[in-house]
């Protein structure tokens, strides 16, 4: 399968491009590729859908931004039912867009001929449903399968539509006009039923305007391993449904990550604080540690000073493309006792004046960020 071209290469901008840039970019990729200008072509038709499907996700703030993280991969479906928002669009998702792009009477959809009022007008699709989701750490490292529930709008038994009679089902209205130029025809959006064609002509009760009621329900979701907080997977046709059996709206995820007791977490690697004793700095030994699927034995040397940073590999959050899993980071800290019996402190004191415990002058440079250092180096 043929890799998918670069989103910003697709439009022909660069990636600090702004809004506005964007959008005249798909404008004119628009204009160029439509199918009505290019009847037949293929190729041509191929262009105006990925042109369409670029301005979907870089139009967008949260999709551009995951984009920019993690790709195609950030974008993509991520199997199951759920997975990320993008792709997938059909003539009806791109046309639909035209309305932001070239507004309402464009004469740009009227020269083309305005492909959604072609065979009468299209029925809306529903709205999209955000929910939030909280997740443990645990779930988020080896992915999970959640029931959530929620309410959405669902169509209510007995609401019947009858065609618009002022559009007769085609969802605009056409007017002539004189110009210099001759007689223009221009098409507008109905005012009578909003381009939709048709209007409720039976409202069951307890249904809403368009003729739908809430209803509550329960859908599970497959959560990919290594989401990370604030990342939104989308659920495409679980969201609201439409008022005249047009699609169905998106479910919209927002993942929330729940603070852990003992890790924090960076990207893919966790921080873990393991505090020791002075005699076990001192004079080395193996600690048990946890680690998010297990515990494991770290070994301490001899000599250990306090804020030494020590790595296990592959012990971190799996990576959500794929390429492996992070790492923990052990971060030991010499634990000091707050409350010393008198022979305690009598030990301490003739430790104290030892040779052995008094720190050399070269501890100096290895301070925090000499250790740092270290540790990536």
């Amino acid at each position: 399968m043929a890799a998918k071209r670069d989103y910003y290469e697709i439009l022909g901008v660069n990636k600090s491009a702004t809004e506005d840039e964007i959008k005249k970019a798909y404008r004119k990729m628009a204009i160029k590729y439509h199918p009505d200008k290019n009847p037949g072509d293929k190729a041509a038709e191929e262009h105006f859908k990925e042109a369409a499907q670029a301005y979907e996700v870089l139009s967008n703030a949260e999709k551009r931004s995951a984009y920019d993280r993690f790709g195609h991969d950030g974008v993509r479906g991520a199997g199951g039912q759920g997975g990320f928002s993008g792709g997938g669009m059909n003539m009806d998702d791109i046309f639909s867009q035209f309305g932001d792009i070239f507004g309402d009477n464009s004469p740009f959809e009227s020269f083309f001929g305005g492909r959604g009022n072609r065979g009468g007008g299209r029925a809306p699709s529903g709205s999209n449903i955000r929910i939030k989701l909280k997740l443990t750490l645990e779930e988020i490292c080896s992915g999970v399968e959640k029931k959530v529930k929620y309410t959405k709008k669902v169509a209510a038994p007995g609401a019947k539509f009858t065609t618009c009679n002022t559009c007769h089902g085609s969802g605009s209205v056409t007017r002539m006009t004189n110009t210099f130029l001759g007689q223009m025809q221009t098409s507008s959006t109905c005012h009578t039923c909003n381009g939709l064609g048709r209007k409720l002509e039976n409202r069951p009760a307890g249904s809403d305007s368009q003729g739908l009621i809430n209803e509550e329900v329960t859908t599970s979701i497959k959560i990919p391993a290594g989401v990370q907080n604030g990342m939104q997977l989308s659920l495409s046709g679980y969201g609201n449904d439409s008022p005249m059996g047009g699609g169905s709206g998106d479910l919209l995820v927002l993942i929330e990550e729940a603070p852990h007791v003992d890790f924090r977490r960076e990207n893919n690697n966790l921080l873990y604080d393991l505090f020791i004793s002075f005699p076990t700095a001192a004079l080395g030994g193996d600690v048990e540690i946890p680690t998010i699927d297990s515990k494991v034995k770290v070994k301490i040397d001899p000599g250990t000073q306090g804020g030494k940073m020590l790595r296990l590999r592959n012990k971190g959050v799996p990576d959500i493309n794929g390429y492996g899993r992070g790492d923990q980071l052990v971060q030991v800290n010499v634990y000091t006792p707050k409350k010393l019996t008198n022979e305690e402190k009598e030990l301490l004191r003739k430790l104290e004046t030892a040779e052995n415990f008094v720190p050399p002058a070269e501890n100096k440079e290895k301070g925090f960020f000499g250790r740092m250092k270290d540790l990536f180096h």
